[in-house]
């Protein structure tokens, strides 16, 4: 039997702040899902919610300063909204949903070994449009369904029609391949981030072949190694890691991406 439950979101947020204007959490009874920044600001929401929920109230509004009074020292200010998660108001928050996740970031990830298959593990919750190539089907099974993925045969047309300001990372499991794929993607004008796996040997085999074909000037467009240098910790999950947050200052900075409310059917 699904449960009732209060939808909190911050439709607000003036200064410091721990979550940005956009940020929810769904509550009920004994549960929460999601979080608007933690600390009492969070506490003090999810005894607001259980409240409604126990007095039967839809709707409520509060604003809340986040100083001694509640016990943080964030500074600012947060404006809450409380309502009772039925279908209309859910309705409305997927799509409303919808519409942030078409304007995320795409990250284009070629390559379903152990280091693609550990970005997009890494990648998966973020605020990202992750699409995982690969030309073996089997490799990509088993994933996240917020990861696309793409058995593509030529792995490298798919640069083309990606859209503009994408990140492109490679790391498959043919260097001639890798090549292929990044000399595509530097080809373009309009990318965020080109990166591939690898080391300076491959950098410098790389920067022959784009002199081959005519992009050699392209190679300071390259990042390689993705992830950077200050690790030498070869382990998937690490060089996952450092090239997750990598690609998180290169496309996430400067901007406030709200979690999308995809909190609805495990409550309602």
């Amino acid at each position: 039997m699904k449960q009732d439950a209060i939808l909190v979101t911050i439709t607000r947020a003036y200064g410091s702040t721990p979550r940005e204007a956009g940020a929810a959490m769904m509550v009920t009874s004994d549960h929460a899902d999601g979080t608007i920044g933690g600390g009492r600001l969070e506490f003090d929401a999810i005894e607001t919610a259980r409240q409604m929920l126990a007095t039967g109230a839809t709707r409520e509004e509060r604003s809340v300063p986040l100083g001694p009074e509640i016990g943080q020292c964030c500074g600012g200010r947060v404006d809450l909204l409380f309502e009772r998660a039925d279908e209309t108001t859910l309705s409305r928050r997927r799509v409303e949903a919808a519409s942030r996740d078409a304007m995320r970031p795409n990250v284009f990830l070629f390559g379903a070994g152990h280091t693609g298959r550990a970005l997009a593990l890494a990648l998966a919750p973020l605020p990202l449009n992750v699409t995982l190539v690969d030309p073996r089907s089997e490799t990509l099974a088993g994933l996240p369904e917020s990861i696309r993925t793409v058995a593509a045969a030529m792995p490298e047309t798919m640069v083309a029609d990606a859209p503009s300001d994408a990140a492109f990372v490679v790391m498959t499991h043919d260097h001639a391949l890798d090549f292929l794929i990044a000399a595509e993607a530097l080809r373009r004008r309009d990318t965020a981030y080109v990166g591939m796996i690898g080391s300076a040997t491959k950098r410098a085999r790389f920067k022959t072949y784009l002199r081959e074909i005519g992009l050699e000037a392209e190679i300071s467009r390259l990042t390689l190694p993705v992830g950077g240098s200050a690790l030498r910790d070869k382990r998937p999950e690490v060089i996952a890691a450092m090239t997750a947050a990598e690609l998180c200052t290169c496309l996430l900075s400067g901007q406030q991406k709200t979690m999308p409310v995809r909190l609805a059917d495990a409550v309602l």
